[in-house]
């Protein structure tokens, strides 16, 4: 069930790293928090529970996969891994590196700003992004 309005259905959503027809991995353009990745079912479900086992196991290995990529090439002081929906109803699944020094934490992302990061802290943790893309790809290929 497609519908019109819902933006993860007529756009990629940021820029493509893997595509395995079932789901899409996206590395989101979010100046604040360099190596934040969404990984989105491809067909328009609101829910988890909208898939059957098999498919729920093949997204979460995604989400786990990713995130273990994030952490071994970042190094965040924490992950968040949140799955809303609230705006855009469609099942997807937000993987944020977090650190002490974000613009926003302890909170989340979406929140009141804490702080900003300086400018060379955010443009090396950007120098990390190809490395990221490369490993997040390849680990989800190897998984297919």
């Amino acid at each position: 069930m497609t519908t019109l309005t819902c933006e993860l259905c007529t756009a990629p959503g940021d820029r493509l790293i893997h595509d395995d027809g079932r789901l899409r991995v996206v590395v989101v353009e979010e100046a604040d928090y360099p190596g934040f990745v969404r990984v989105i079912w491809n067909v328009h479900v609101r829910e988890m529970t909208d898939l059957g086992p098999a498919d729920r196991a093949h997204l979460m290995h995604a989400v786990f996969a990713v995130e273990h990529v994030q952490r071994e090439i970042l190094r965040p002081d924490k992950m968040n891994l949140a799955s809303l929906g609230n705006v855009t109803p469609h099942l997807h699944w937000h993987l944020i590196p977090r650190y002490l020094d974000d613009a926003h934490f302890p909170g989340p992302i979406w929140g009141v700003r804490q702080r900003t990061t300086a400018g060379a802290i955010l443009a090396d943790r950007r120098r990390q992004l190809p490395r990221l893309v490369e490993a997040i790809a390849r680990e989800l290929r190897a998984a297919v």
